[in-house]
């Protein structure tokens, strides 16, 4: 079982952006404590700023793994583009965010994205990939028997 995960924009800055928030684990740490947890799962990391390149990776997802946890990061509140993306791939797709969106200003709150995935995690830190990898390994697990 193969699931990519896909960060957007600025989380490459995990660590130094807003440890408060979003903790002081660098991107690389944050991969790394992800893999931890998984033996038996395949785990593919990309992160990027740029809308279009996320857009490619989750299309090649559709023929490279089983799922795909996404964080798109700001794109979550107006990214149709990401959006019709991950509802044109035929694989399971988990929403994460760091850290608990509905807690924080009104905009963050909005998401475009989740309603063409299978679950969103989100107030739970970097254990939130964590969780919603095991969210689509079960479920993946559930459709393939």
């Amino acid at each position: 079982m193969k699931i990519r995960i896909i960060n957007g924009p600025n989380l490459n800055l995990l660590g130094t952006r807003k440890p408060d928030v979003y903790g002081h684990k660098s991107l690389d740490e944050v991969n790394e404590f992800i893999e931890g947890y998984f033996k038996r799962v395949e785990l593919d990391f990309f992160q990027s700023n740029h809308e279009g390149l996320i857009i490619d990776k989750i299309q090649q997802a559709a023929h490279e793994a089983d799922g795909i946890v996404i964080n798109p990061g700001a794109y979550t509140h107006y990214s149709y583009a990401i959006r019709d993306a991950i509802e044109a791939v035929d694989i399971p797709v988990a929403e994460v965010h760091i850290s608990n969106v509905h807690g924080r200003v009104d905009f963050r709150s909005t998401s475009v994205i989740s309603e063409v995935c299978s679950g969103t995690v989100s107030g739970f830190g970097i254990y939130g990939y964590v969780l919603a990898v095991q969210a689509l390994a079960h479920q993946l697990k559930r459709k393939a028997e």
